[in-house]
């Protein structure tokens, strides 16, 4: 199998890296232009230096958010029958919908994170009744070695600001709960972060089987966090995605802790890759789920106090 990765920031480098260690994969190709050495395929300054995008059989588009419409369109038009993996969120403001006659999918990974997947089970024959999310971490601290004011995340313009950063959120509350009919929120800069995107979000929202929702993400919190706390007829969950870390406590006190297994940084990312790969891609991101998350955020975006 071939690949294309368009873009070559943190995330592209990721994705890079894991693809090379896939004995399926023969080459990686990259689109960047930054000069760099890859020894496992070539390097192109523009997409449109690509002569033969159909000698590819996967494609992963990693760029600023706010190029991935444009991307994505371009090798739609030209290739058919290809797997073709966007990062999240799948696209900025203002976009029309891409007739692709490939398999499209959006790079939430969080979603193959054993945390959420032994939650997935857990909640299978539970009535929930109320979750409550919240996911944060100190943007000059996310990305060591980077000035935190010259990334994307910084940049409005670019599609950056923590609703779209951390829009996993969103996906995998939908994933676990079912799609969100009504949502209040606020969306706004608080902090004296030298940005010009948002860097908190909060919401409260109810989704179509009455379960209420509870989010707040930020880019302020100097202790990282993701962490869920579910409500059922029976249980409470409070999960700790970072620390891979559940407790589950039933109506006697009686208390269940589950520590799962920490894998490094990389596992959900593989897991991903190797579902889309080998066409056993149920969990993952489709492009119509893809499509929604970011109709939900153009909805709520830009609400302040």
């Amino acid at each position: 199998m071939k690949v294309l990765i368009i873009g070559f920031g943190s995330i592209g480098k990721r994705h890079f890296e894991i693809l090379n260690g896939l004995d399926i994969i023969l080459r990686v190709d990259v689109v960047t232009k930054q000069d760099i050495h890859n020894k496992s395929g070539f390097v192109y300054k523009e997409l449109s230096l690509v002569k033969d995008l159909m000698r590819y059989d996967y494609f992963i588009i990693a760029t600023e958010t706010f190029k991935h419409y444009q991307q994505l369109e371009y090798i739609s038009s030209i290739v058919h029958g290809k797997k073709i993996l966007v990062e999240k969120p799948l696209f900025d403001k203002n976009y029309k919908n891409i007739e692709s006659a490939n398999y499209v999918f959006v790079a939430y990974n969080l979603r193959f994170h054993p945390v959420l997947e032994s939650i997935k089970k857990i909640i299978e024959k539970e009535s929930v009744y109320y979750v409550n999310v919240i996911s944060g971490q100190y943007l000059p601290s996310w990305r060591l070695g980077q000035d935190y004011r010259k990334s994307y995340s910084a940049d409005i313009e670019k599609g950056g600001g923590v609703l779209r950063d951390l829009s996993h959120e969103l996906d995998y509350l939908i994933w676990l709960f079912g799609d969100i009919n009504k949502i209040n929120s606020i969306n706004t800069r608080i902090s004296d972060l030298e940005i010009s995107s948002d860097d908190i979000f909060t919401a409260i929202g109810v989704t179509e089987s009455k379960v209420i929702v509870n989010v707040t993400v930020d880019y302020i919190s100097k202790i990282p966090l993701r962490n869920l706390v579910i409500h059922t007829k029976d249980i409470t969950i409070m999960a700790d995605i970072v620390n891979s870390k559940i407790i589950i406590n039933d109506k006697n006190s009686n208390e269940k802790v589950l520590n799962i297994e920490k894998e490094d940084s990389n596992y959900s990312y593989t897991k991903m890759h190797e579902a889309i790969i080998n066409n056993k891609s149920e969990s993952v991101c489709s492009y119509a789920e893809g499509r929604n998350i970011v109709d939900i955020i153009d909805g709520i975006e830009c609400k302040e106090i």
